[in-house]
């Protein structure tokens, strides 16, 4: 199942889940059984079941949120703000001139050369994406390009071209079957 914001849970819907196993919690106190749990609280009789294993073992705090899943960032907050100002920046302020894109590669030189961090181009994107950033195509138009001159172009030049040359009819490959006209 993927997720709304790339690998896990938003807070608020790590707390749903964290309120139906402490009520699960509660349920079991109660003298329940994790069928009858997991069919009250409508979740799988496997999560009932791995609930009240948990939950026999320590007890209710074995059921809390352990907060969101994954590894860590390895930037302070601040050092994502900095890394934020020099992407919003441009790559050509950081020496790469001869085009004007983000690329997971610039970006991870980027992260080394601020912050003395290695981080590989995945792990970039993993980091660009919670922070809102998104991967983009670039426009394939000539630089040089003039609409203007396109438009007028059409407009003029495209009419005296005339028709192509050679008729076009229907046929046949057969050589015993003639088209109908």
């Amino acid at each position: 199942m993927r997720y709304p914001d790339g690998g896990g849970l938003t807070p608020a819907a790590r707390a749903k889940r964290e309120q139906v196993r402490l009520e699960a919690a509660g349920l079991f106190a109660a003298g329940m059984s994790p069928p009858e749990v997991a069919r009250k609280l409508r979740v799988s009789r496997k999560s009932a079941y791995v609930w009240h294993r948990a939950w026999r073992t320590a007890g209710v705090e074995a059921l809390e949120s352990k907060g969101p899943g994954g590894p860590r960032c390895r930037l302070s907050e601040a050092q994502v703000q900095r890394l934020e100002a020099a992407l919003d920046a441009g790559p050509a302020v950081w020496g790469w001139t001869e085009d004007q894109r983000w690329t997971l590669a610039r970006v991870a030189v980027l992260i080394g050369r601020l912050f003395h961090v290695t981080y590989t181009p995945r792990g970039v994107s993993y980091l660009l994406h919670r922070l809102g950033w998104s991967p983009q195509a670039p426009q394939r138009k000539a630089a040089e390009r003039d609409d203007e001159k396109i438009a007028t172009w059409v407009k003029d030049t495209w009419p005296l071209a005339g028709p192509p040359r050679g008729t076009r009819t229907r046929g046949s490959a057969s050589p015993t079957k003639q088209a109908n006209h």
